[in-house]
């Protein structure tokens, strides 16, 4: 039983970079379509928040369009990946918070929506990384050839 063990986690630790990569690609993908979605279309999006009675939806609808596709963009590329991760959670919960929220009759449909799902891929990232695949990889990797000054 051990010996099967240690062969699957010798044959899956060779792809220990795919799911980085895999998670960024789609929750980075998914933003920065949303975002810019939200971005052509900020009259739309404007009157929407104040249908939901969001504050300040004049400013709050081209805030929420940015972070979604700049965020998206760093979270696609994986630079600044856990940085970036948190403005999008915030993003996700104040959607659930304030439209998605009437939807749920119970736990299952809480943890079916998109956005729930969201923030736990954007968790992942936060306190996994972006990866090797990626430029915060690129980075840390250069990081660590440099001698400390």
């Amino acid at each position: 039983m051990c010996k099967i063990r240690d062969l699957i986690h010798t044959l899956t630790s060779k792809f220990d970079w795919l799911p980085g990569l895999i998670s960024r690609l789609t929750i980075g993908g998914i933003f920065i379509q949303t975002g810019w979605g939200k971005l052509t279309h900020l009259d739309k999006v404007i009157q929407f928040f104040s249908s939901l009675g969001i504050p300040a939806p004049r400013i709050q609808a081209p805030f929420v369009a940015a972070v979604e596709f700049g965020c998206g963009t760093l979270v696609l590329l994986g630079l600044f990946t856990r940085v970036a991760a948190i403005p999008l959670i915030g993003t996700m919960i104040v959607a659930i918070i304030t439209v998605k929220f009437k939807e749920v009759q119970e736990y299952s449909d809480f943890l079916s929506l998109s956005e729930y799902l969201f923030i736990v891929l954007l968790v992942w990232l936060i306190i996994k990384g972006a990866g090797a695949l990626s430029v915060d990889g690129f980075l840390a990797k250069r990081c660590e050839k440099e001698p400390p000054h």
